[in-house]
Order: structure tokens, then C-alpha cells, then sequence
């Protein structure tokens, strides 16, 4: 595992941190350090310094922070208040592509309210990851050296706080979401059509994630297909789409700038960290990984690409 720790922040995220219960078709694992947070951050600590910005409560194993640290990740963003840390659990059917939410129960992250620690205000490079627009916003706008500003969302905001959302898309970058969500904030159904919309909507760039099939890479003048690395061992997908994100913002964070190219390759690269997550539960395959194989499984995914 590659560990960058004195280098200031290049790229920040924010998130939600929980302690999950996970069920699949052969194993069930509890008490497991979860959320969006930790997938995004892991995959992005592969590329670029990160900072985290997430609530935790005070029954937050002090187990995980350490294992957390053990990336490199700059934990000054997480705060630690008095109560308990969000917990879910859930149950994959047989195919392991749709579950059942068996518990959520948000304790500390109800009341969240992110505060940008002063070493993160300068980061050229933000991913605000999935939790509610209005918190999104607020966060963000303590930014003041933001240059590229990536940002995900789910079904549940787009139902019940479009106008919120569609306030943040005017303010980013790039959005990701998953062909369902897409669909669902368009009213379309051709993915093509949904991508004309949403950049409409205002952001430069959208990422459709379509799970074990891939992602389109949509601008105004091109589109760009990757496909899913083909996973011989799924052991958990929980946080796929997240390690997909924290992967794709951190190659670009290394960059340290952005271009169609870049775009293209930090996809690919974000394909190969998300299929490597999956192959373990929680981050247990992360604190295994290094840097030669996930450059290794990418020259084997460009290879699979070429006709």
C-alpha cells in the first residue's frame, strides 16, 4: 500500500462514515468500518494526498481511525461527537448486484455540518460525495482554491431535494451517477439524451456509472466508453461506485490538472482500484494493494480495450 503523509493536501472529499452489517450469499460480516467516506479516500490515497471531511460518533472504533491513517489520509476534516456513528446493513440477493437496506440508523451524521479545516481550504481538487445537496453546498463554498470539483448523488436527493441539487450542479465540474439516477433527474431514458441534459444542467463533464457493465464519460464534443475490469472473486460490492470516484478524482489530483486525455485515463484507472475493493470486504483489500498491481490490472484492462 502506497502512503503519502507529508504532503499537504491535494484533494479533499466528503462523506458519510458509518459501521456496517453486510450480508452476501456466502458470508455475513458486522461491524465493519463503512460509508462513503472511507472507499473514496482509500482509493484516492493511491495517487494523491487526501484530506477526509465526515462526523464520526464516540463509538467509533479508535481500530479504524488508525487503519484509516495507515493510507496517508489527512483525518483533520472528521470530527468526533458525542452520541453514535451512523450505522446500516444490508442483505445481497444471489446476484450480488441488488440488496436489501435491513438497518439505517444515522445517529451523529442527522445533525452533520461539515467545517473545512484550514489546510484543505486551498486543494485544487474536490469530490463532494453523497450526502444531502444542502450540506453539499455549504461545504463547498469554504473552498476557496477549488479548481475542479467533482460531484455524486443518489436517487434519494433527486426525489427529495431536486432543487438543491440542481443548485450544486450549476456549481461543479463534474457529475457521476448511475444510469438509474441519470434517467431519474433527466426523465429520460436514452443515456445519450440524459448526458445532452445534465451537462445542460451545467457541469463541464458527466460520468454514467453502469455497474459490472462500466461508465460513458460524456462531454459537449465526445464521449468516451470504459468498461468494467472482469472480477474473477466478488467478495462484497459495497462501495464500488465510491472507490470508483475516489480513484478517478485522485489520479486526476496527481495530475494536478485536467484534460480529455487525463479524463479518459483516470477512468480507467478508477475501473481497475473499484474491482480490486470488491474482491474484500470494507477495506481489506485496499491495505493489501499496491501501486504495481493496479498498473499491472490496467495495462491488462487497456489490452481487453483494444480492438
Amino acid at each position: 500500500m502506497k502512503r503519502i503523509t507529508r504532503e499537504p493536501v491535494k484533494i479533499w472529499m466528503v462523506g458519510s462514515i458509518g459501521i456496517d452489517d453486510i450480508k452476501t450469499r456466502t458470508v455475513e460480516r458486522k461491524d465493519l468500518m463503512g460509508g462513503s467516506l472511507p472507499f473514496s479516500t482509500a482509493a484516492s490515497s493511491f495517487f494523491a494526498k487526501t484530506g477526509a471531511v465526515g462526523v464520526v460518533g464516540s463509538d467509533f472504533p479508535s481500530a479504524f481511525s488508525r487503519r484509516w491513517q495507515a493510507f496517508g489520509i489527512d483525518l483533520a476534516g472528521v470530527q468526533r461527537v458525542t452520541g453514535s456513528t451512523f450505522r446500516w446493513a444490508c442483505e445481497y440477493d444471489k446476484n450480488m448486484i441488488d440488496r436489501t437496506t435491513l438497518k439505517t440508523e444515522l445517529g451523529v451524521f442527522a445533525a452533520f455540518m461539515p467545517e473545512l479545516p484550514a489546510s484543505y481550504k486551498h486543494a485544487p481538487f474536490v469530490l463532494l460525495g453523497n450526502i444531502q445537496p444542502e450540506l453539499q453546498l455549504h461545504v463547498l463554498m469554504q473552498a476557496e482554491g477549488a479548481k475542479f470539483v467533482a460531484l455524486d448523488t443518489m436517487n434519494l436527493w433527486i426525489e427529495i431535494a431536486r432543487p438543491a441539487l440542481r443548485k450544486v450542479i450549476r456549481k461543479v465540474n463534474l457529475l457521476t451517477l448511475n444510469d438509474g439516477e441519470a434517467r431519474l433527474l433527466t426523465g429520460k431514458w436514452n443515456l445519450v439524451d440524459c448526458a445532452d441534459a445534465l451537462l445542460k444542467m451545467g457541469p463541464s463533464f458527466v460520468v454514467i456509472k453502469k455497474g459490472e457493465h462500466g461508465a460513458l464519460l460524456f462531454s459537449k464534443k465526445s464521449v468516451f466508453i470504459v468498461p468494467a475490469y472482469p472480477v474473477r472473486k466478488l467478495s462484497d460490492p459495497t462501495g464500488a461506485g465510491d472507490s470508483y470516484a475516489g480513484a478517478f478524482m485522485g489520479y486526476l489530483a496527481r495530475a494536478g490538472h485536467v484534460t480529455e486525455r487525463l479524463l479518459r485515463e483516470a477512468l480507467v484507472y478508477a475501473s481497475v482500484v473499484a474491482s480490486f475493493g470488491v474482491e474484500g470486504f470494507s477495506l481489506e483489500r485496499f491495505e493489501r494493494l499496491t501501486m504495481s498491481e493496479i498498473d499491472k490490472r490496467v495495462r491488462e484492462l487497456k489490452r481487453m480495450m483494444t480492438a
